[in-house]
């Protein structure tokens, strides 16, 4: 659990970029604010739809008693405007990322150099977030149908729906916001799975967090922003504790090369003018060869 709130904490320290580069942040909210506002108000429709639907698919259950019929449809209209919910959410950070491609790569360049004071080489592009974000939103309606049948259970479907829902949509978001600073250091989506993989309760932590400020009505414009950033630090956390010199417990990177002991304290180039040379001994006594095996040494020798 600890790692957990890790990477909890790890989206508070995302905020912090505020401080830092509050230009380049506030620009950022401008992509969550207008998909945002689409898809709000597509949900808003699919609420106000919902009731009549809801009816139209349950016509068996005209004749039950109230009660019974009640439940039926409160459970199922409530478990459809969740996995909506979710599919909304997902699609608003796929959207966003990929329209916002130009503001939040000015996120990612300004967390990178304030964190290690330089900007990885490879570039991230705008075709490759398209092409991550929809198979986000593909991966996210799966999420969202496990979440709408897990809901249909009676009486516990409610929160086991809503739990469900949550973590396989977090794990989906950590996935997503950490490609970035993953792929702009030459890692395929193998690696980045690895990664991910070897952190998968710091990764949950920092996804589920996203996605529990994102449920709130506006968290998700005023949070993105901070997400992009704090997605950076946990890939810094994240290689850290993988390299060998981390000290985590992670996946293991390449090991460091070794270097003699004696180069550790190396002069400066050009402060020596010969090399130094080791002489060979001319000691008789060291140069005088062993007795034979079983026979005393010959003192006249």
């Amino acid at each position: 659990m600890r790692e957990f709130f890790e990477g909890a904490r790890t989206l508070a320290r995302g905020l912090g970029q505020w401080r830092r580069t509050p230009g380049a942040m506030a620009l950022g909210l401008i992509p969550g604010a207008v998909v945002g506002l689409v898809l709000g108000a597509a949900l808003v429709m699919w609420g106000l739809a919902l009731p009549g639907l809801v009816d139209d698919w349950t016509p068996f259950a005209d004749g039950w008693a109230p009660a019974w019929k009640g439940l039926l449809r409160t459970a199922l209209g409530v478990a459809s405007f969740g996995a909506a919910a979710l599919v909304v959410i997902v699609s608003f950070t796929a959207v966003t990322l990929a329209i916002g491609e130009p503001f939040y790569d000015r996120i990612w360049r300004a967390t990178e150099r304030s964190a290690t004071g330089a900007v990885p080489d490879a570039e991230y592009g705008f075709w490759r977030a398209v092409g991550d974000s929809v198979r986000l939103i593909l991966r996210g309606i799966l999420a969202a149908a496990a979440a709408w049948v897990v809901g249909l259970i009676p009486i516990v479907g409610g929160p086991l729906g809503f739990v469900t829902g949550v973590t396989l949509t977090g794990w989906l978001l950590a996935d997503e916001l950490t490609s970035r600073a993953l792929s702009a250091r030459g890692l395929d989506r193998r690696a980045r799975r690895a990664i991910l993989s070897a952190n998968r309760a710091r990764a949950l932590g920092f996804g589920v967090a996203t996605q529990l400020c994102f449920l709130v009505p506006l968290g998700a414009v005023a949070v993105m922003p901070a997400a992009v950033a704090g997605s950076t630090l946990w890939t810094h956390d994240a290689l850290r504790s993988a390299s060998p010199a981390g000290g985590g417990s992670g996946r293991r990177g390449p090991a460091a090369t070794p270097t003699h002991p004696a180069l550790d304290d190396a002069s400066p180039a050009g402060s020596i003018d010969t090399p130094s040379v080791i002489e060979p001994r001319h000691d008789h006594e060291a140069t005088q060869p062993a007795p034979p095996r079983h026979r005393p040494a010959d003192p006249a020798r």
